[in-house]
């Protein structure tokens, strides 16, 4: 894979596609400017589920994570671990029960004088928008130790759109090998951050990558204060690349797959499914073997439908009862559509789904196969990786909100 080309053709196409669909406000929101410009949530469909007289269907949980990540010049391992495990992380949460809603962001941070101090990246479902802007980190700048730590900090906790009740898991993982800076007189220091973080129920665990002196401590204090968990890790992440035997038929049943949506609605809902296609497709290109298999297993959640259907899909819309089918507009459905008569579509969407779901299946299959088989290629060897990790800390504060999260032995 040529890295460089990938990346740029990456930037490129989420630029793109967010500046088209959502305006200067939305693709201007990684770069520090308010989260509330960015576009409103489109409504999801939702599952059909038959209820008792009387039940009321019950919302699912929601796990939301900020990743607060250090992008300076000695966290280029931590990064491309990242790059592999984060669809692994999401796909381990995905497994939770109840089934949970999973929304995901970012801050990555450096220090005043380098290229940026902090880019967010917005909490999403889609998160292949997420994973597109991870790719594009690279480790540079920093150099002088301690970094700004604090203004990050602070971003994670008041920029970000985190949703308000008693079922919803707030996480902030700060990740990270150097101290904050703390005599800067314009920043919010990370004890107020903390504070502010306990008022809105938002638990703030830190990860120390290596061993650089004075790091520890600051980390454990912000964790404590901020009722969340203190891990280290090695300096480069601890994570290692798993290749299965399984990998090359789950990414095909992925492009099958990718195959069957048929998009639909008016021009502006068009243009958005069509950028996420192709942004869906430069992501499986760019993921490496792990994170692409990853990836696929994911999308076949429940929290994954999201990110695999995008706001409109007819199939999935159908079937699922959000729409009637002789309702939809004839020129909301796809150009090479609009000529079909309503039997040829009724058959076309059930003829989709029937394949969609076998394929949903042997991928629920093939998935757990190459986790028994990652499981089996690490023994014991993965207890202080990054993902490893996440998952642990991630697991006991999940089951404050009712969550269960299955761990592999």
């Amino acid at each position: 894979m040529n890295t460089a080309l990938t990346t740029s053709l990456n930037t490129a196409l989420i630029a793109a596609s967010i500046a088209l669909l959502a305006g200067s406000a939305g693709a201007l929101a990684g770069q520090g400017h308010p989260l509330r410009s960015c576009p409103p949530p489109v409504a999801k469909p939702t599952q059909t589920i038959d209820l008792a007289p009387g039940q009321i269907q019950q919302a699912p949980p929601k796990v939301e994570v900020v990743f607060v990540l250090d992008t300076t010049g000695s966290m280029g391992g931590l990064i491309e671990s990242a790059k592999n495990k984060i669809w692994s992380i999401a796909s381990t949460i995905a497994q939770a029960q109840p089934s949970p809603e999973i929304r995901m962001g970012l801050v990555a941070y450096r220090d005043r004088g380098d290229d940026y101090v902090t880019k967010r990246t917005p909490m999403t479902d889609d998160l292949d928008t997420l994973y597109s802007e991870l790719m594009s980190y690279q480790a540079r700048g920093g150099g002088d130790g301690p970094e700004s730590v604090n203004q990050a900090l602070f971003e994670a906790v008041e920029r970000f759109d985190w949703s308000e009740g008693d079922d919803v898991l707030r996480i902030v993982y700060l990740v990270g090998d150097a101290p904050p800076k703390m005599n800067f007189e314009d920043d919010v220091k990370h004890p107020a951050t903390c504070r502010f973080a306990r008022e809105r129920g938002i638990l703030i665990n830190t990860i120390q990558c290596g061993s650089m002196t004075g790091t520890r401590d600051v980390w454990q204090t912000i964790a404590q204060n901020a009722n969340g968990a203190f891990a280290a890790i090695p300096q480069d992440g601890g994570t290692k690349a798993i290749a299965t035997p399984f990998d090359e038929e789950i990414k095909q049943l992925d492009q099958e797959l990718s195959s069957l949506m048929i998009d639909y609605g008016d021009q502006d809902m068009k243009r958005y499914q069509f950028a996420k296609r192709m942004r869906a497709g430069v992501v499986a290109e760019a993921a490496s073997e792990e994170a692409a298999a990853d990836r696929a297993v994911y999308n076949q959640s429940h929290a994954g439908r999201t990110n695999l259907y995008g706001r409109q899909e007819l199939v999935s819309d159908v079937i699922s009862g959000k729409v009637s089918l002789d309702e939809v507009p004839n020129d909301h459905l796809p150009a090479d559509l609009q000529s079909k008569p309503m039997e040829e579509l009724t058959v076309l969407i059930a003829s989709n789904n029937d394949r969609r779901v076998t394929i949903t299946a042997r991928l629920g299959e093939l998935g757990l196969a190459r986790r028994e088989f990652a499981e089996k290629a690490t023994p014991g060897g993965r207890a202080s990786a990054f993902d490893a990790q996440v998952v642990e800390i991630l697991t006991e504060q999940a089951a404050r909100i009712g969550l269960t999260i299955h761990q592999e032995d």
